[in-house]
């Protein structure tokens, strides 16, 4: 029996690809290039599926130029690489990778906050200068975090951890926005108390995003919620480039309207605003939130299980659209 034609688009872990390849045909990206839309096109003739990461666009074009494509799993929790309705029209499966990342990202989300507010790689900037010949009363000093009000916009999986890390960890006082309020239970497990937008951004001390990136989401931190904030706040993006007005954070930075920001993702990314590769008062890193192995590992196992569930028992693990399995499909 022939096996199904998959697409590897990006490198992934050798076991990985070695459990793929007991049930398809593989072509994968050794080279782990990042290909251009045609590229892609291109490569994902024939194919009846592929595994994908966030550098991946499978909008309605390349949907439609891949008429065997049935599901596209994609090695990341969030999808806005990927253009669902146009998926869901077309009959094609799309899965992402939920749950497996939360408490890793969150770790890392906690940790970015920590190094942002008290200035870590500014002063081992300083430090690997050679700068440093004397203690000063105020040498790098920032706000604090423990006691420090912690506002979180966007309370899923991964806001919901951070807000234990601040509340259980470091007593922070807990706030919060989202679309959608939380169950008494859960806002209770967190410590946490629901405001609206602008009260996060007038009361926290800290702002963590972590709200998924759509069409509603775009710029949903720009100079209007910015200018809220205290001179003191520090504002931590761990969710999606696009979600804040990268050059409108750079503004308010440079003119010291906050104190600080952390960022692991960026507009346009890998490319990062110039403006704010020229400021010290920022802690970049280049979206490594979910970056631990045995994290990654899951990730990459978790997309190969869609993989193999749908052709082999013609279900998904964690689909987005499952409406395509109750109607067949392509």
């Amino acid at each position: 029996m022939t096996k199904p034609a998959i697409l590897v688009a990006r490198a992934i872990f050798p076991e990985t690809l070695a459990r793929l390849a007991v049930h398809f045909e593989l072509t994968t990206n050794d080279a782990d290039q990042v290909w251009s839309k045609p590229e892609l096109v291109e490569r994902l003739r024939g194919k009846a599926g592929a595994l994908t990461t966030g550098s991946e666009r499978i909008d309605a074009e390349v949907v439609a130029a891949s008429p065997g494509l049935r599901v596209v799993a994609n090695m990341a929790v969030g999808y806005n690489n990927f253009d669902v309705d146009a998926l869901t029209r077309a009959g094609v499966l799309a899965t992402n990778t939920p749950d497996v990342l939360t408490e890793t990202t969150a770790d890392f989300g906690f940790a970015l906050l920590m190094a942002t507010a008290r200035r870590i790689t500014e002063s081992e900037r300083y430090l690997r200068r050679g700068e440093w010949n004397k203690w000063r009363y105020d040498m790098f000093t920032g706000p604090d975090v423990n006691g420090a009000t912690l506002g979180i916009l966007g309370m899923g999986r991964i806001g919901q951890a951070i807000a234990r890390r601040g509340a259980h960890g470091f007593g922070m006082p807990v706030i919060y926005h989202n679309r959608s309020r939380l169950d008494a239970a859960s806002e209770a497990a967190c410590k946490a108390r629901y405001v609206d937008k602008d009260t996060l951004f007038r009361e926290a001390d800290h702002v963590v995003l972590v709200l998924p990136y759509s069409a509603s989401s775009h710029h949903a931190v720009g100079a209007a919620e910015l200018a809220l904030m205290k001179p003191t706040a520090t504002l931590v993006n761990v969710a999606r480039g696009g979600i804040v007005d990268d050059a409108a954070l750079a503004q308010a930075l440079r003119e010291g309207r906050i104190a600080a920001a952390g960022l692991d993702v960026f507009e346009g990314e890998p490319q990062v605003h110039p403006d704010l590769l020229a400021l010290k008062n920022v802690v970049l890193t280049p979206h490594i939130a979910s970056a631990s192995t045995p994290t990654r590992r899951a990730m990459a196992e978790l997309a190969a299980d869609n993989l193999i569930d749908f052709f082999t028992l013609g279900r998904a693990r964690t689909p987005l659209n499952p409406q395509v399995l109750d109607r067949g499909g392509r």
